[in-house]
């Protein structure tokens, strides 16, 4: 029988009766399950606490990329690209049920275009060395046109083919959560730290919590605390001190999703120079294509940070100046935003360009450790540094990293098809659930492939507590095709009713709330036409 990695229930248990931890992590995007990965897999007690569900924030609002960042080489961060791309390698690896190599095309409409990238990509491949996953080459003008449906063609000169790492990022943060309690860690979400605990000479010795589905208090003692909490990083440092200098400058990134037919469903399009100096991708993700990303500064942070319409209009805007017939406001399915925690200077012209993409680590005077910036392709590095600035300023006992030879929970060579690649060895666990139940073998939509088995994992198995947590992260329909999700959503709710053994008010209230939230990731025009 196929045992719960993430059971809440039993992790709260540990909670209330093991007060002394080795490693408290605050934070549940990829930062922190990679802290608590790399602090569980060197045999420390580990415990990780998120105040909403796992990758709630920015950390399921990615582009979906592993990669080194062909913009940061064009930029001259030499060192962070290298470091990347040594990660991807890494993650290809670890992870191959997640990740996969995706073919990127720049459309060159000069042959001066042309040689400069392609002589910048033949950088890029050989600073991954052995981590290599294909050769730069360049693409005659027929077939760019024939792999990018759609491009302009008129003065067009050909392409330039280049590969990079394509993953889905909320499904590999819950893998991370299960690869961390598989060695030993407790990790909980919707548990929302309220305080952190001092001795008499001012150091933290623990933090105090509250189960947000209770409201019961919790008080454990660590070792050593860690704030991975991503843009809420000062928020963590306010129960600390409460004056100190903001260690984040947020970074809006807004992402659209639209139908397939505007670009194909196998090469991805790279636009290297858009209007304000940046990039953007179009990249075929799940059936369909996720257009972005925008890079606006932003002042508040939220869980629930809402897409610009002049950052829409600017994806549109920038995807017409290259395909013949562009996408239209009408033409999306999905729109959603996330908020880089990008480390801040002290001193900022308003403009995110030159702000750090690297992490920084920032050790308190009361031996907080605080991790903030970097991105998905680094996190088991980030966590690696953090684990061992943990060991050299507390009390842990030395041990070595081991993460970069730990397989990712669901770790398999044998790929499904379709959407179940995705979950890779626990494939099989879920299709055996029909065995036993028929009706779990129906459809949730006639226009997906995801069945009601899928809900039941996602409760047994991946610690999904709401509707939300099922369609936005564990299925990601929320992403995809925001007003199919909420046609989804009264069955799922039904399904997980039984498994949480709720009852018709729970259903009402869950549908209720999932239609209000899932309303914000549709165009304006598209909400008063829903209603």
């Amino acid at each position: 029988m196929y045992t719960s990695l993430l059971d809440r229930k039993t992790a709260l248990d540990r909670a209330a009766t093991h007060s002394q931890w080795d490693v408290a992590i605050i934070g549940g995007g990829a930062t922190g399950l990679g802290i608590a990965v790399d602090a569980a897999t060197r045999g420390y007690n580990t415990i990780l606490l998120e105040q909403h569900d796992f990758a709630k924030g920015t950390s399921s609002r990615s582009t979906k990329l592993i990669h080194g960042g062909v913009r940061y080489l064009a930029m001259g961060d030499v060192k962070l690209v290298y470091s990347a791309l040594r990660e991807r390698g890494l993650i290809f690896k670890n992870a191959p049920h997640l990740a996969r190599a995706q073919s990127f095309i720049i459309p060159c409409y000069s042959l001066f275009s042309k040689w400069k990238y392609l002589v910048g990509l033949k950088v890029y491949d050989w600073l991954a060395g052995s981590y290599r996953i294909g050769k730069s080459s360049f693409v005659s003008k027929k077939e760019t046109s024939a792999c990018l449906p759609g491009i302009k063609t008129n003065r067009l000169k050909g392409g330039v083919r280049y590969l990079d790492g394509q993953f889905d990022d909320a499904r590999m943060a819950i893998n991370l959560a299960q690869t961390a309690a598989a060695h030993g860690a407790a990790v909980i979400n919707y548990c929302k730290v309220t305080a952190l605990q001092k001795d008499n000479a001012g150091k933290i010795k623990g933090l105090r919590f509250t189960d947000g589905e209770t409201g019961e208090q919790f008080e454990i003692d660590a070792k050593v605390t860690i704030n991975a909490t991503g843009v809420f990083v000062d928020d963590i440092l306010q129960l600390d001190l409460d004056k100190h200098q903001p260690l984040v400058k947020p970074s809006q990134g807004t992402h659209v999703v639209i139908n397939r037919a505007f670009l194909g469903d196998r090469d991805a399009l790279m636009i290297p120079e858009t209007s304000d100096g940046r990039v953007l991708f179009g990249v075929p993700w799940h059936n369909h294509v996720l257009l972005g990303t925008t890079d606006t500064p932003i002042d508040t942070h939220s869980l629930e940070p809402r897409p610009l319409d002049m950052e829409i209009d600017f994806i549109l805007k920038t995807a017409a100046a290259y395909l013949t017939n562009p996408p239209q406001k009408t033409d999306i399915l999905s729109t959603f935003a996330g908020l880089r925690p990008l480390a801040a200077p002290a001193k900022t012209n308003g403009s995110t360009k030159e702000i750090s993409r690297d992490h920084k680590l920032i050790i308190s005077n009361s031996g907080l450790i605080t991790i903030t910036g970097g991105k998905w392709t680094t996190y088991r590095k980030m966590a690696e540094e953090t684990v061992d600035k943990a060991i050299a300023t507390t009390a842990l006992e030395l041990r070595p990293c081991r993460t970069k030879n730990t397989q990712i929970h669901g770790f398999s060579t044998q790929k499904p098809t379709g959407h179940w690649a995705g979950y890779g060895s626990d494939a099989p666990h879920i299709l055996a659930l029909t065995d036993t139940d028929p009706k779990l073998k129906e459809k949730l939509h006639a226009d997906f492939e995801h069945i009601a088995a899928e809900v039941v994992w996602a409760v047994s198995h991946e610690m999904a507590r709401t509707v939300e947590d099922v369609l936005a992260r564990r299925l990601r329909i929320l992403f995809l095709d925001a007003a199919r999700s909420m046609d989804m959503a009264p069955k799922v709710a039904a399904i997980m009713a039984v498994q949480l053994a709720k009852d018709d008010k729970w259903i009402a209230d869950q549908v209720s709330r999932y239609q209000s939230l899932a309303k914000g990731y549709l165009p304006s025009m598209e909400i008063a036409e829903t209603n």
